[in-house]
């Protein structure tokens, strides 16, 4: 398996990802209720109760408000992923890991990231940095599916096996957001699981 640190992060970034989500949470109230070109920076920084300079620091610009929550969740996954047995089928571990990533990021149910999501989804200029941000994702979890698999970082399989991966993390994501969040997510990411042939 792939060595991954499990320290508990430092006070600091705790209080600096609790900014994030402040951040972000008051910019897709704000882009739901009037809209996403209407919705000025210094409107988040206000909502979020912090100083331009300060949002500035997080985001280096409007779009990228979302980014940082939208990416946590999978950042994690990759993370959960390399600790998975190595014996355990593909499926199995990603619906493993991905439980235990959305479990921490504040994917349980209806509410404020139901919002998140669906911002991410309906705005194209941060549908973009979503996209990218999962690319991202992929080239990290290549190195992951390599140690599982014995092939090549570089394989054909490897590489599209990272994409499928993702991919189906971030439609299962959206379709849970676009129904309003009424189903557990873990069930709705096993339907989108169960419908890949992963193949070690």
């Amino acid at each position: 398996m792939t060595s991954v640190s499990t320290s508990r992060p430092s006070l600091t970034e705790r209080r600096r990802e609790a900014t994030r989500y402040e951040i972000a949470e008051a910019a897709a109230a704000l882009f739901s209720e009037q809209g996403y070109e209407a919705t000025t920076v210094d409107d988040i920084a206000r909502a979020a109760g912090i100083s331009l300079r300060t949002f500035y620091r997080y985001c280096p610009a409007k779009e990228d408000a979302l980014t940082p929550v939208l990416t946590a969740g999978v950042a994690t996954l990759v993370e959960e992923m390399a600790l998975r047995p190595a014996a355990e089928p593909l499926t199995e571990a990603a619906q493993a890991a991905f439980t235990i990533a959305t479990a921490g990021a504040r994917y349980e149910g209806p509410g404020q990231t139901v919002r998140l999501i669906q911002v991410m989804s309906r705005v194209p200029a941060i549908r973009l940095r979503w996209l990218a941000a999962a690319r991202a994702m992929q080239d990290r979890l290549i190195p992951v599916l390599a140690t599982r698999t014995g092939r090549p970082e570089s394989a054909l399989e490897t590489r599209l096996l990272a994409a499928v991966l993702i991919d189906a993390v971030t439609v299962a994501l959206e379709h849970w957001a676009a129904e309003g969040g009424h189903d557990p997510l873990p069930a709705v990411s096993a339907r989108a699981l169960a419908l890949l042939r992963l193949e070690e």
